[in-house]
Protein backbone atom coordinates (compact mmCIF):
# COMPACT_ATOMS: atom_id res chain seq x y z
CA UNK A 1 0.00 0.00 0.00
CA UNK A 2 1.94 3.00 -1.29
CA UNK A 3 1.34 6.33 0.44
CA UNK A 4 2.78 9.65 -0.69
CA UNK A 5 4.36 11.81 2.02
CA UNK A 6 3.99 15.42 0.78
CA UNK A 7 6.58 17.03 3.05
CA UNK A 8 9.14 14.22 2.78
CA UNK A 9 8.46 14.21 -0.99
CA UNK A 10 8.59 10.43 -1.38
CA UNK A 11 6.30 7.43 -1.57
CA UNK A 12 6.43 4.82 1.17
CA UNK A 13 4.65 1.61 2.05
CA UNK A 14 1.97 2.71 4.51
CA UNK A 15 1.92 -0.68 6.22
CA UNK A 16 5.66 -0.46 6.89
CA UNK A 17 5.24 2.96 8.54
CA UNK A 18 2.34 1.65 10.65
CA UNK A 19 4.56 -1.32 11.55
CA UNK A 20 7.38 1.01 12.64
CA UNK A 21 4.89 2.90 14.79
CA UNK A 22 3.65 -0.37 16.27
CA UNK A 23 7.22 -1.42 17.05
CA UNK A 24 8.00 1.79 18.90
CA UNK A 25 4.62 1.58 20.67
CA UNK A 26 5.41 -2.00 21.68
CA UNK A 27 8.72 -0.88 23.17
CA UNK A 28 6.99 2.04 24.88
CA UNK A 29 4.43 -0.26 26.49
CA UNK A 30 7.04 -2.82 27.53
CA UNK A 31 9.68 -0.49 28.93
CA UNK A 32 7.72 2.57 30.03
CA UNK A 33 9.64 5.01 27.81
CA UNK A 34 8.52 7.15 24.92
CA UNK A 35 9.21 5.67 21.51
CA UNK A 36 10.45 8.91 19.97
CA UNK A 37 14.12 8.09 20.49
CA UNK A 38 13.68 4.99 18.30
CA UNK A 39 11.06 6.33 15.87
CA UNK A 40 13.38 8.91 14.31
CA UNK A 41 16.32 6.51 13.70
CA UNK A 42 14.02 3.85 12.25
CA UNK A 43 12.46 6.39 9.87
CA UNK A 44 15.94 7.56 8.83
CA UNK A 45 16.94 3.94 8.16
CA UNK A 46 13.83 3.58 5.97
CA UNK A 47 14.84 6.58 3.87
CA UNK A 48 12.85 9.46 5.36
CA UNK A 49 14.95 12.67 5.53
CA UNK A 50 16.25 13.25 9.11
CA UNK A 51 14.63 16.70 9.37
CA UNK A 52 11.17 15.35 8.45
CA UNK A 53 11.67 12.26 10.63
CA UNK A 54 12.54 14.35 13.70
CA UNK A 55 9.71 16.85 13.22
CA UNK A 56 7.05 14.21 12.53
CA UNK A 57 8.19 11.93 15.36
CA UNK A 58 7.65 14.79 17.82
CA UNK A 59 3.99 15.07 16.78
CA UNK A 60 3.57 11.30 17.15
CA UNK A 61 5.01 11.43 20.67
CA UNK A 62 2.45 14.12 21.57
CA UNK A 63 -0.45 11.82 20.70
CA UNK A 64 1.11 8.79 22.33
CA UNK A 65 1.75 10.59 25.66
CA UNK A 66 -1.82 11.87 26.15
CA UNK A 67 -3.30 8.61 27.46
CA UNK A 68 -0.31 7.99 29.73
CA UNK A 69 -0.51 11.45 31.26
CA UNK A 70 -4.24 11.08 31.97
CA UNK A 71 -3.70 7.66 33.56
CA UNK A 72 -1.05 9.03 35.95
CA UNK A 73 -3.17 12.11 36.69
CA UNK A 74 -6.06 9.89 37.84
CA UNK A 75 -3.88 8.14 40.42
CA UNK A 76 -2.19 11.36 41.60
CA UNK A 77 1.17 10.55 40.03
CA UNK A 78 1.94 14.05 38.71
CA UNK A 79 3.67 16.88 40.56
CA UNK A 80 2.04 19.80 38.73
CA UNK A 81 4.19 22.38 40.54
CA UNK A 82 7.56 21.07 39.37
CA UNK A 83 5.92 19.92 36.11
CA UNK A 84 4.93 23.51 35.30
CA UNK A 85 8.55 24.63 35.81
CA UNK A 86 9.76 21.82 33.56
CA UNK A 87 7.21 22.79 30.90
CA UNK A 88 8.29 26.46 31.08
CA UNK A 89 11.91 25.43 30.61
CA UNK A 90 10.91 23.08 27.80
CA UNK A 91 9.06 25.80 25.90
CA UNK A 92 12.06 28.13 26.22
CA UNK A 93 14.33 25.29 25.06
CA UNK A 94 12.03 24.66 22.10
CA UNK A 95 12.48 28.27 20.99
CA UNK A 96 16.26 28.04 21.36
CA UNK A 97 16.25 24.67 19.58
CA UNK A 98 14.28 26.20 16.71
CA UNK A 99 16.93 28.88 16.22
CA UNK A 100 19.67 26.25 16.35
CA UNK A 101 17.74 24.00 13.95
CA UNK A 102 17.35 26.78 11.41
CA UNK A 103 21.04 27.76 11.74
CA UNK A 104 22.24 24.19 11.17
CA UNK A 105 19.75 23.82 8.33
CA UNK A 106 21.13 26.96 6.66
CA UNK A 107 24.66 25.58 7.05
CA UNK A 108 23.58 22.25 5.55
CA UNK A 109 24.68 20.32 8.65
CA UNK A 110 21.36 19.50 10.35
CA UNK A 111 21.20 15.88 9.12
CA UNK A 112 24.74 15.16 10.31
CA UNK A 113 24.15 16.81 13.70
CA UNK A 114 20.94 14.79 14.27
CA UNK A 115 22.81 11.55 13.55
CA UNK A 116 25.77 12.46 15.79
CA UNK A 117 23.46 13.44 18.66
CA UNK A 118 21.67 10.11 18.41
CA UNK A 119 24.92 8.16 18.42
CA UNK A 120 26.23 10.00 21.49
CA UNK A 121 23.00 9.96 23.51
CA UNK A 122 21.85 6.45 22.66
CA UNK A 123 25.34 5.04 23.06
CA UNK A 124 25.89 6.70 26.44
CA UNK A 125 22.48 5.94 27.92
CA UNK A 126 22.41 2.42 26.48
CA UNK A 127 25.81 1.68 28.01
CA UNK A 128 24.74 2.92 31.45
CA UNK A 129 21.49 0.94 31.29
CA UNK A 130 23.31 -2.23 30.23
CA UNK A 131 25.85 -1.88 33.07
CA UNK A 132 23.13 -1.30 35.68
CA UNK A 133 20.99 -4.19 34.44
CA UNK A 134 23.88 -6.67 34.29
CA UNK A 135 24.99 -5.68 37.79
CA UNK A 136 21.48 -6.26 39.12
CA UNK A 137 21.15 -9.64 37.32
CA UNK A 138 24.55 -10.82 38.61
CA UNK A 139 23.62 -9.81 42.15
CA UNK A 140 20.32 -11.70 41.87
CA UNK A 141 22.08 -14.81 40.56
CA UNK A 142 24.58 -14.69 43.43
CA UNK A 143 21.82 -14.12 45.97
CA UNK A 144 23.21 -10.73 47.01
CA UNK A 145 20.58 -8.03 47.65
CA UNK A 146 21.08 -4.89 45.60
CA UNK A 147 21.37 -1.89 47.95
CA UNK A 148 18.52 0.59 47.61
CA UNK A 149 19.40 3.90 46.03
CA UNK A 150 19.35 6.81 48.45
CA UNK A 151 16.94 9.50 47.30
CA UNK A 152 18.98 12.68 47.18
CA UNK A 153 19.43 15.52 44.75
CA UNK A 154 22.79 16.29 43.14
CA UNK A 155 25.22 18.60 45.02
CA UNK A 156 25.10 21.07 42.09
CA UNK A 157 21.35 21.38 42.58
CA UNK A 158 21.87 22.08 46.28
CA UNK A 159 24.21 24.98 45.42
CA UNK A 160 21.63 26.87 43.31
CA UNK A 161 19.86 29.90 44.86
CA UNK A 162 16.13 30.66 45.33
CA UNK A 163 14.81 27.46 46.86
CA UNK A 164 11.16 26.47 46.52
CA UNK A 165 9.17 23.71 48.18
CA UNK A 166 7.72 21.11 45.82
CA UNK A 167 5.41 19.29 48.23
CA UNK A 168 4.22 16.45 45.98
CA UNK A 169 7.83 15.45 45.23
CA UNK A 170 9.03 16.17 48.76
CA UNK A 171 11.77 18.51 47.51
CA UNK A 172 13.18 21.82 48.71
CA UNK A 173 15.38 22.90 45.80
CA UNK A 174 15.95 25.84 43.47
CA UNK A 175 13.44 26.09 40.58
CA UNK A 176 16.44 26.85 38.35
CA UNK A 177 17.33 23.12 38.36
CA UNK A 178 14.07 21.84 36.78
CA UNK A 179 13.96 24.95 34.56
CA UNK A 180 17.42 24.21 33.10
CA UNK A 181 16.57 20.51 32.80
CA UNK A 182 13.39 21.41 30.91
CA UNK A 183 15.34 23.71 28.60
CA UNK A 184 17.82 20.93 27.77
CA UNK A 185 15.06 18.45 26.92
CA UNK A 186 13.23 21.14 24.89
CA UNK A 187 16.31 21.73 22.74
CA UNK A 188 16.83 17.99 22.21
CA UNK A 189 13.13 17.50 21.39
CA UNK A 190 13.33 20.21 18.73
CA UNK A 191 16.52 18.84 17.18
CA UNK A 192 15.88 15.09 17.48
CA UNK A 193 12.12 14.59 17.67
CA UNK A 194 12.40 12.68 20.95
CA UNK A 195 9.96 12.95 23.81
CA UNK A 196 12.89 13.29 26.17
CA UNK A 197 11.59 10.70 28.65
CA UNK A 198 14.63 8.45 28.41
CA UNK A 199 16.76 11.45 29.45
CA UNK A 200 14.26 13.26 31.67
CA UNK A 201 13.32 10.31 33.92
CA UNK A 202 16.90 9.42 34.98
CA UNK A 203 17.70 13.12 35.44
CA UNK A 204 14.64 13.62 37.66
CA UNK A 205 15.66 10.63 39.76
CA UNK A 206 19.42 11.11 40.04
CA UNK A 207 19.81 14.89 39.68
CA UNK A 208 16.62 16.38 41.15
CA UNK A 209 16.07 13.53 43.62
CA UNK A 210 12.34 13.14 42.89
CA UNK A 211 10.36 10.19 44.22
CA UNK A 212 9.68 7.23 41.93
CA UNK A 213 5.90 7.55 42.44
CA UNK A 214 5.72 10.91 40.59
CA UNK A 215 8.63 10.72 38.15
CA UNK A 216 6.95 8.95 35.21
CA UNK A 217 3.71 10.94 35.44
CA UNK A 218 5.49 14.29 35.74
CA UNK A 219 7.75 13.34 32.84
CA UNK A 220 4.74 12.53 30.63
CA UNK A 221 3.10 15.82 31.69
CA UNK A 222 6.17 17.75 30.54
CA UNK A 223 6.57 15.69 27.36
CA UNK A 224 2.94 16.29 26.38
CA UNK A 225 3.22 20.08 26.39
CA UNK A 226 6.78 20.35 25.10
CA UNK A 227 6.17 18.07 22.11
CA UNK A 228 3.03 20.11 21.35
CA UNK A 229 5.14 23.27 21.36
CA UNK A 230 7.81 21.52 19.28
CA UNK A 231 5.28 20.41 16.67
CA UNK A 232 3.86 23.93 16.40
CA UNK A 233 7.35 25.42 16.19
CA UNK A 234 8.36 23.00 13.44
CA UNK A 235 5.11 23.69 11.54
CA UNK A 236 5.63 27.46 11.71
CA UNK A 237 9.39 27.67 11.14
CA UNK A 238 10.99 24.60 9.54
CA UNK A 239 7.73 23.32 7.92
CA UNK A 240 9.10 19.80 8.26
CA UNK A 241 6.07 18.14 9.92
CA UNK A 242 4.54 15.55 7.61
CA UNK A 243 1.02 15.02 8.97
CA UNK A 244 0.46 11.91 6.84
CA UNK A 245 3.59 10.31 8.28
CA UNK A 246 2.63 11.32 11.84
CA UNK A 247 -0.89 9.83 11.54
CA UNK A 248 0.43 6.51 10.22
CA UNK A 249 2.94 6.31 13.07
CA UNK A 250 0.29 7.18 15.65
CA UNK A 251 -2.09 4.46 14.40
CA UNK A 252 0.64 1.85 14.86
CA UNK A 253 1.97 3.12 18.18
CA UNK A 254 -1.42 3.16 19.93
CA UNK A 255 -1.95 -0.52 19.07
CA UNK A 256 1.62 -1.53 19.87
CA UNK A 257 1.58 0.16 23.28
CA UNK A 258 -1.37 -1.97 24.42
CA UNK A 259 0.37 -5.20 23.41
CA UNK A 260 3.65 -4.09 24.99
CA UNK A 261 1.97 -3.35 28.32
CA UNK A 262 0.72 -6.95 28.47
CA UNK A 263 4.21 -8.34 27.76
CA UNK A 264 5.71 -6.12 30.46
CA UNK A 265 3.62 -7.82 33.15
CA UNK A 266 5.23 -11.20 32.40
CA UNK A 267 8.94 -10.22 32.52
CA UNK A 268 11.34 -9.12 35.25
CA UNK A 269 12.27 -5.40 35.29
CA UNK A 270 16.01 -6.15 35.15
CA UNK A 271 15.56 -8.30 32.05
CA UNK A 272 13.41 -5.64 30.38
CA UNK A 273 16.05 -2.97 31.05
CA UNK A 274 18.78 -5.19 29.61
CA UNK A 275 16.74 -5.89 26.46
CA UNK A 276 16.04 -2.18 26.03
CA UNK A 277 19.74 -1.37 26.54
CA UNK A 278 20.73 -3.85 23.82
CA UNK A 279 18.16 -2.36 21.40
CA UNK A 280 19.37 1.18 22.14
CA UNK A 281 23.03 0.19 21.63
CA UNK A 282 22.25 -1.59 18.34
CA UNK A 283 20.46 1.51 17.02
CA UNK A 284 23.38 3.71 18.11
CA UNK A 285 25.85 1.34 16.37
CA UNK A 286 23.78 1.35 13.17
CA UNK A 287 23.66 5.15 13.14
CA UNK A 288 27.41 5.35 13.83
CA UNK A 289 28.08 3.06 10.87
CA UNK A 290 25.74 5.18 8.74
CA UNK A 291 27.90 8.24 9.41
CA UNK A 292 30.83 6.46 7.76
CA UNK A 293 28.98 5.03 4.76
CA UNK A 294 29.50 6.57 1.36
CA UNK A 295 25.98 7.25 0.02
CA UNK A 296 24.89 6.06 -3.43
CA UNK A 297 24.15 9.67 -4.35
CA UNK A 298 26.87 11.99 -3.03
CA UNK A 299 24.94 15.11 -4.04
CA UNK A 300 21.23 15.68 -3.64
CA UNK A 301 19.00 18.51 -4.77
CA UNK A 302 16.60 19.79 -2.10
CA UNK A 303 13.71 22.01 -3.26
CA UNK A 304 13.56 25.40 -1.48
Amino acid sequence: MDVYLPIANLSVNGLVIVGLGALTGLLSGMFGVGGGFLTTPLLIFYGVPPTVAAASAASQVTGASVSGAFAHARRGGIDYHIGAVLVAGGVIGTGLGSLLFRLLQALGQIDTVINILYVLLLGGIGGLMAHESMTALRAQKAGIPVPARKRRHHPLVASLPLRWRFYRSGLYISPLAPLLLGMATGILTMLMGIGGGFILVPAMLYILGMGVNVVVGTSLFQILFVTMATTMMHALTTRAVDIVLAVLLLVGSVTGAQVGAQFAQKAKPEQLRLILAVIVLLVALRMALGLGYRPDEIYTVVPL
